[in-house]
């Protein structure tokens, strides 16, 4: 069995405050940070929209694509962004079940 690591890209609303991260759980990371479960950057912007994810089976592979992302200029992440998503839909809108994934 392969693991799956996601690098991710959450936004306040469109064109808003970006945060990029890496997990091993997508669903359950998001989860987090729309109930704002884990104070820290997310929490205190309101940075809940998932926009944008890669998915890899190497977590070398996905701490690298972070970090690049990190220092991509805001022009590079926002052009990233509305190629895959260009109406910055919240992807994670139906998948996060209330409460459930706290279990």
């Amino acid at each position: 069995m392969f693991n799956k690591y996601f690098v991710y890209i959450l936004a306040s609303k469109r064109n808003g405050t970006l945060y990029i991260g890496v997990t091993n759980n997508l669903e359950r990371r998001v989860y987090e940070h729309k109930n704002n479960i884990v104070k820290g950057f997310t929490s205190k912007y309101s940075v809940h929209q998932l926009v944008y994810y890669e998915e890899t089976n190497d977590i070398y592979a996905a701490l690298q694509r972070e970090k690049q992302l990190k220092k991509w200029n805001r022009k590079w992440k926002l052009a990233l962004i509305e190629r895959i998503n260009p109406d910055w839909n919240d992807i994670a809108k139906d998948w996060i079940p209330a409460k459930s994934m706290r279990e």
